[in-house]
This record gives C-alpha cells, structure tokens and sequence, in this order.
C-alpha cells in the first residue's frame, strides 16, 4: 500500500506514535488510509451541509475496510464574493484547493480519497488534484439548493440578482425586493439552478467521477445524499483493490462525455475553463475547438434555469444526468466503454430512463439542434470566446450594437445601473481576464442588471460570466486587454457584431486603424501588486487554455 511510506518499519517508529495520538489502532494502521478533503465552511450555503456527507463517507470507508481521515479544503461562495474585490479571489482558489488537497495527500501517505466539494471553484479544483495526483479517488458532493417560490413562481438567486436592474430600472420597489430576498433561497446547497457549481457536479459524472445523483439529488434529501456519500466511501476501497486510478477513467473519451453532455444541458461557459484545466492536470490537451465541434454534433435537450423554468429538481425528477446520458446516446454521442469510478458509462445508463418529457427532451425533438455553448472568434477574438448560446434570445443570436468600454466590472455596472445603456449597446469590460483582473471576474452583476432593466444590449469581456447569466453575453475573448488584445483598442463608438450561428465575434474596424491603436498602446500599471493575486497573474496563463498556471 501507498501508505506503507508513513506506517511500516523501524523508521516510522514516530509516525506510528503520532497516528495513536490521534486515536487510531495498530489495527487501523494495518488498512488502507483514505483522505476524506471536506470543504465544508459556513460561508458558502453549498457547504453547510458538507459534515453530514463527510460523516456518511467516512462510515462507508469504515465499513468497506479502510481507516479515513478527515481534512479541510477552502471555499469561496461566487455569489457572496460577486460584484466586489471579493470575485478576483474565485478562479485563483481553484488553483490553491488543487495545491492545498496534492500537498496533504503526498504528505499523508493516503492510498486513496474521497472528495467533498459542492459550489463553483471547489469542484473542479478538487477535480484537479485527483488528476494531478493520479490516487484512487471519487467525489461526492453534497446537492443542490431547492428552489424558491416567489409569487407563484418558482426562483432562486439569479432572480436576486436581476431584482437590481429592476430597481434601477424602477420595476421593483424595496418591499418587493425585500420579500424576493427573502424567498429565493429557501435553504442550503449549491444554487437552485444550472449554474456553475450544479454543472460541474454534474459533469463529474459523465466524467466517471461521481457516482449517479451526484449532480442532481438536492441537498434537502439527506437520506439520499448520505447513502450516496457511504456508497462513494465505498468505492474508493474498491478503486484501489482493483488499482483504478483518476488517470484511467479521465480519458479523452471522458472528456468529450462530459462536453456533450454540457453541451446537452446547457451548461455554464465555465466549464470550458475547468474542463480544460482538469484535461491539462491528466495530461489532455483540450483545445476549444474540440468544444465547438462537439456543441455542433450535440441537440439542446433540457432548459434549466437560467434559459428556462426549471430547476436541479426537475431534472432529478426526469431522470437525472443518467438518463441525460442515455438519451444522447441514442445519437451515438457518448462513448459508452468510457470507464467510471462503479464500471462503465453503459453499465451506469441501461436501465436510466426519460421519466418527464417536459424537462429532458427527446433527441428528435430538442430546443435546438446545437448545444448549449459557443465558441467564437474573429478579429476581436484571435484565439477564441465563448458564449452561452442557449441563454440568449433567438432574436440577439446575431447582433450588431454600439460599443461602450469600461475599464473595470465596477464602472461597467455603473454605468448600466445609473442609465448609461440602452438598447443596440454593447458593453465592454475588459482589464478583467486572469492577468489583467487579475483572476477573471464573473460578470453576472451587469448581466443580471442588464436583464432586470429589459435593455437589448450585448455585453463582451475578457472576464468570464456565471453560469446565472443570461443574455447576448460573450466572455473569455483571449487575448486579453492586458496582454495588448483587441479588446483593449476597442473605442467608444465602434461597431461590434456577434454572430453566435456563425461563430464570429468582430470589431467593424479596419486593420490598419486597428494597427494605429496598438501602436498608442500601453499596457497599465497591475490592479493589485502584492499578496496571492499578485503572484497568480504572473503564472496564469489565457482563458484560451484553462487559466491553468505555468509550471
């Protein structure tokens, strides 16, 4: 065993006396050791719960024959850190919770681990590290949020979020603000919506990572997700019997599952940040177009908030990413040998079964015949953008608007919140991406706002969007400003055309004036010269690969 390094021998005299401290036996010492990285915090509404599934996993490690130990990872709530300085910290934690998990598990000596994530930049950091560190492992999450009801309707934080335009807008009132805050998010777990986090806990089973239900049974059903949790202690002491490591399952084949199935739901654009980052960690290259090939092959098949009404819930209900998975199939989409943490896909999907036609649409019948996400590119994009083809109207798939630039999210949001943006604009916020922000903001504060306010505008950044935004909204356009990218020449008063069918993203501006203005160019001074975010803008790399920091 793995963990022989820390327990067996003459030399580990010591170690062995710092395990009793501890309270485990010479006979616990004798079993495979088994990391359970719990993220649980009292910030993040996503993680409240988090002890529970920890406590569960530890009894189903217990009970398969292995000795767990429990140990933390951090977490940052996107939600709470949006709109603020806060939001520089949440792509630049996935890189520290990857480091934090590999440094515990290489100094424990562990031989396999369970994974606990649940919002955002958690479970891809974690993720990450399964990959990096190439040990036994399976994630289990911990749900997400039931939604809210709010006048008859049901809704969840990204309705919260849009309440501002609205006020600006003078569409809501502080009583009915109020009483939206007070019904939207009804209790504990990753936001109610396909947002982020419900994505990427989501794609982690078409990844093979997680168990089935991981993405998708709500956090509120803790029966369900407790035994989810022993089940997945479980496993990880079968992984390692039968020596299965994350490397044997996150194969190509996994990684293009999971887009197809991203690109099936509609997913957050994030994923193609973290899709790519977690391909780089298992040693895949991952280039974006891999993402548009695959979005072109794929029908839209579910419409979950925010493109839609429903919910994580109606999706659990319909069948879950299983039967997700096997619809799809029936277009020859998925590569049913792929390997999971409990067999194959195709062992995980043959009795899955569409249980609501309403949520999970047939593949002969989808919301659209192309998936959920773009990837765009032109001379405002060289490398690539990405869009979130499946929330945006019909009537902005192609759009041509006025651009109005803002150096910063803050004055972006500014600016649409006192009356600066009106229907045929195009906000530009750049100086955001992973160098220049640094750590990549999401904008769902000027997108919500813009949304809230009933404005037609598009909105083009070097940041990157929650996976609650909604609109003719184009991120991650790589280069970016502070790299001395296109979007940074752009002048008030250009033209700009988004063209999602065609995937073209363009600046109606000739190259030689183009040329001119690079030749004015200067890239500024750092928004932040000290601390951790100091240091990751001088290691990350382009959203174009991930925002995965140089080696």
């Amino acid at each position: 065993m793995r963990s022989d390094i820390v327990k067996k021998g003459p030399t580990r005299c010591a170690h062995r006396s710092l395990f009793h401290a501890l309270g485990y036996s010479p006979e616990d010492l004798k079993k495979p050791l088994i990391g359970i990285c719990n993220s649980f915090n009292e910030v993040i509404p996503g993680h409240m719960g988090l002890r529970e599934i920890a406590d569960a996993a530890k009894l189903g490690v217990a009970a398969a024959g292995g000795t767990p130990m429990e140990f933390p990872a951090i977490g940052v709530c996107d939600g709470i850190a949006m709109g603020h300085t806060g939001m520089k910290f949440s792509l630049a934690s996935r890189e520290l919770i990857a480091d934090s998990i590999e440094a515990v598990a290489m100094a424990s000596g562990f031989d396999g681990l369970v994974l606990i994530p649940n919002c955002d930049k958690v479970v891809p950091g974690m993720l990450m590290a399964a990959a990096r560190l190439n040990i036994p492992a399976v994630l289990v999450s911990g749900g997400p949020m039931l939604p809210g009801r709010f006048h008859g309707h049901n809704v969840s934080v990204s309705q919260s979020f849009e309440a501002a335009g609205k006020y600006a807008a003078g569409k809501m009132d502080d009583e009915e603000m109020a009483a939206l805050e007070d019904h939207a998010c009804p209790g504990c777990g990753s936001c109610a919506g396909l947002f982020t986090a419900n994505t990427m806990n989501s794609l982690t089973e078409a990844l093979g990572m997680g168990l089935p239900g991981n993405g998708t049974i709500p956090a509120a059903y803790n029966g369900a997700r407790r035994i989810l949790a022993k089940h997945a202690g479980a496993v990880v002491l079968d992984l390692i019997k039968k020596d299965i490591k994350p490397r044997d399952i996150l194969t190509m084949d996994a990684f293009e599952n999971a887009i197809t199935v991203d690109m099936g739901i509609g997913g957050s654009t994030n994923t193609v940040l973290h899709l790519t980052a977690i391909a780089h960690e298992a040693g895949i290259d991952l280039p974006a177009k891999t993402f548009d090939e695959i979005s072109r092959r794929t029908p839209y098949i579910t419409k979950l908030s925010p493109s839609g009404k429903h919910h994580m819930t109606d999706l659990d209900e319909a069948g879950g990413i299983s039967a997700v998975m096997k619809e799809l199939s029936r277009k020859n989409l998925i590569h049913l040998d792929a390997k999971t943490v409990t067999g194959t896909i195709e062992d995980r999907i043959k009795d899955a079964e569409v249980m609501d036609r309403n949520v999970i649409h047939s593949v002969d019948d989808p919301y659209r015949k192309e998936g959920g996400i773009a990837i765009l590119s032109g001379n405002l994009a060289p490398d690539n953008a990405v869009v979130k083809a499946s929330a945006v109207a019909e009537d902005m798939l192609v759009y041509e608007g006025t651009a109005k630039c803002y150096n910063s999210e803050e004055e972006g949001v500014n600016a649409i919140m006192n009356g600066e943006i009106h229907d045929g604009d195009v906000v530009v916020i750049r100086y955001e991406g992973p160098k220049g922000g640094p750590g990549m903001q999401e904008m769902l504060n000027p997108t919500a706002a813009i949304t809230g306010a009933g404005i037609k505008a598009g909105l083009i950044t070097d940041g990157r969007f929650s996976g609650a935004s909604q609109g003719a909204c184009v991120g991650h356009v790589s280069p970016e400003a502070m790299e001395g990218g296109p979007i940074g020449l752009i002048e008030d008063g250009d033209r700009i055309l988004i063209d999602i069918p065609n995937r073209k993203l363009e600046l109606k501006v000739s190259d030689e004036e183009l040329a001119e203005r690079r030749k004015k160019w200067k890239q500024p001074e750092p928004k932040i010269k000290t601390g951790y975010l100091s240091r990751y803008a001088k290691l990350t790399t382009s959203a174009s690969t991930g925002a995965v920091l140089k080696a």
